[in-house]
């Protein structure tokens, strides 16, 4: 019946305000949010889960057809039991981070071309240059070359954020075929749904390729089984001696132990790094004492508004769910995102 009512459990820290927005959006909807941890019987009768990192065994929650993810990725989940059953789809936050990582991005590029680690550096010194204008001689993003390897949601906000600013664009996509991004979660005016913006885009074979052509090389791909390590000892040997790596992907998409190597014989010209293969950075690795790094910790995904953005997009699938519509960032569990 369409008046049956829909349990929604929320394992979140969700204000109130949020919470009772969801419960607005239809009388069916019976929310309660359970949060550090969900009562036992709680469990027996949700169909719908929002979490981070909180999940039933299927026994627990026989009656449960959808988890809404907190986050992007779900490498950190893949191995939950009822993460991977066949009959509870499962849907990601993708998209809701766009803007900030590819600001985040925009900002890594330019504190390379401005070279803002060793203007730091002086002023840490209280020292002012002797020829700055040969010390610093900054480029200008116009016209240089931006390969993403990744088109999603995040890809493609920092495809036209740098479009904006005169950058060529070039990017690897899994079907190079078809540019257009399909039932994918999007802020209006953001992204290229589309994907127009690219000059070209390549499929992942011909990633060697692409990045001979970069002045940065951006990594916005999830980590699955094939990404993993896949910015390997050949793909830097192949990228330009002037260019930068930007990781806000996956630690292990990048073969840290060659990355190492190329930044410290600058191979290459330097890189940002947001995200590790050990998350803290330990405190022993070479990355710390490499002047040609910029080192975040794992924040170029977060907002002062996250929360609310990614309650936003639950609203929005909570009513295609009501609806009986497609919903938005479902995960093909065959590619592991």
């Amino acid at each position: 019946m369409t008046d049956t009512p829909i349990q929604v459990v929320v394992a979140m820290d969700f204000d109130d305000a949020l919470i009772e927005q969801l419960r607005a959006i239809s009388p069916r909807l019976q929310v309660e949010r359970h949060f550090p941890t969900v009562p036992e019987r709680v469990w027996a009768n949700a169909e719908v889960l929002y979490t981070l990192r909180t999940f039933p065994l299927p026994e627990q929650a026989p009656r449960l057809r959808w988890i809404q993810m907190h986050t992007a990725g779900i490498d950190h989940v893949a191995q939950v039991p009822i993460v991977q059953a066949e009959d509870v789809d499962l849907t990601t936050a993708s998209g809701i981070h766009a803007v900030q990582m590819a600001e985040y991005c925009i900002a890594m590029m330019l504190a390379f071309n401005y070279q803002l680690p060793k203007m730091l550096a002086f002023q840490a010194r209280a020292e002012w240059p002797q020829n700055p204008y040969a010390i610093f001689a900054p480029r200008e993003l116009r016209d240089q070359t931006l390969g993403i390897v990744g088109y999603g949601s995040i890809g493609r906000e920092l495809a036209r954020q740098a479009d904006a600013l005169g950058m060529a664009v070039l990017a690897t996509k899994r079907n190079a075929m078809r540019p257009a991004d399909d039932n994918v979660y999007g802020a209006a005016g953001t992204g290229d749904p589309e994907g127009n913006i690219p000059k070209r885009l390549y499929p992942p074979e011909a990633l060697t390729s692409m990045v001979r052509e970069c002045d940065f090389l951006v990594l916005t791909i999830p980590l699955t089984e094939t990404t993993r390590s896949l910015i390997n000892a050949a793909v830097l040997a192949a990228m330009k001696p002037t260019a930068v790596l930007i990781n806000v992907a996956r630690g292990g998409v990048v073969d840290e132990a060659a990355l190492i190597s190329a930044l410290a014989a600058n191979r290459i010209a330097g890189a940002a790094l947001d995200v590790f293969d050990a998350e803290p950075l330990p405190s022993t690795s070479p990355l710390w004492n490499l002047n040609n790094v910029i080192i975040s910790p794992h924040i170029s995904g977060s907002s002062n508004r996250y929360h609310a953005k990614v309650a936003a997009l639950f609203a929005e699938n909570l009513t295609r769910y009501l609806d009986n519509r497609p919903l938005l960032n479902l995960v093909r569990r065959e590619f592991g995102y």
